[in-house]
């Protein structure tokens, strides 16, 4: 398989590499004479959905906004079709610098570096006209009545009012924009001089601000939390610093910022709703019963 790619970016970039390597199921760490570059190689959004992504990305690395660069082909096209088991859409970036911090390293001066990126994203996507991005009402991962099982009526019953609640909010220029939509750890590299570069751009939407700024904090108490002190204080610390670092590049209204532990429900509603999607109920692993356990009792007993 590697060989295959390798042969097809040689006949369709103007960079010669010398090497691919597997890092994930569908990105690719490529090596050249000019550098490291990643390629990725999936159906996972259509064509005209990865196009509107990648532009957007261009749009802001050209607006000086940490994110990876898009390499177009030798036919100036930012997305390529390879036919692989299946032919797969292939978008190829240079390498950014920094890493994936391990757990103990995101703390409240991340979270402020991490706040500011936002605010600018947010801020310079403003005047970015071109976008036909999908809203995030439109995505079916938000579908919670559709993936949730009927039995299970509390946590229906919660995610209705969630949604409505959302769906009721004033929406305009100042709350409401293209957002990354899945801002977390595996998605941010921070180098030596802590800046950062955010990657993984396929879940971008239309949706309101602070949405964005929920998910980090949501993921580091599920994923990157490893002690040292209360979780609720660590909650309170990264909280305040995301959220100073961002009012440095961009404005957020109170009655928004008011909003965000229901928009820490979303994402928690969203993440319980892809496990329906996506997991197999006839052939659930041990592993796979006991996590939907958990999110059954925090959402069942609010103690998200």
């Amino acid at each position: 398989m590697e060989e295959r790619i390798l042969q097809f970016l040689n006949k369709t970039y103007p960079i010669n590499f010398n090497n691919v390597e597997a890092v994930t199921n569908e990105m690719y760490r490529c090596l050249s004479t000019k550098g490291i570059f990643f390629v990725r190689i999936t159906n996972y959004k259509t064509y005209h959905e990865q196009l509107e992504e990648v532009n957007w990305t261009n749009y802001l690395f050209n607006q000086g906004i940490g994110v990876p660069m898009v390499i177009p082909s030798i036919n100036d096209s930012l997305i390529e079709n390879i036919m692989l088991d299946e032919e797969k859409m292939v978008v190829l970036f240079q390498a950014a610098s920094g890493i994936h911090l391990p757990r103990s390293k995101w703390n409240k001066t991340v979270f402020r570096n991490l706040g500011q990126q936002m605010g600018r994203m947010h801020r310079v996507s403003k005047g970015y006209m071109k976008s036909s991005i999908n809203h995030w009402y439109e995505c079916e991962e938000y579908d919670f009545l559709k993936y949730i099982p009927a039995e299970e009526k509390t946590i229906r019953e919660i995610a209705h009012v969630v949604l409505n609640d959302i769906n009721e909010l004033p929406q305009d220029n100042s709350n409401y924009g293209l957002i990354h939509g899945d801002l977390w750890l595996e998605n941010v590299l921070v180098d030596s001089d802590s800046k950062l570069t955010m990657i993984d751009f396929q879940d971008c939407e239309n949706h309101y601000y602070v949405y964005d700024l929920a998910v980090p904090i949501y993921s580091a108490l599920e994923f990157s939390f490893s002690g040292g002190e209360n979780i609720r204080d660590y909650e309170r610390s990264i909280t305040e610093a995301l959220i100073d670092g961002y009012k440095e590049e961009n404005d957020l209204s109170s009655e928004m910022l008011m909003k965000l532990p229901r928009f820490m429900k979303l994402k928690e509603m969203f993440e319980y709703n892809l496990m329906h999607m996506y997991w197999n109920s006839k052939e659930l692993s041990e592993e796979q019963v006991r996590i939907l356990n958990l999110y059954r009792n925090r959402i069942e007993y609010s103690h998200s």
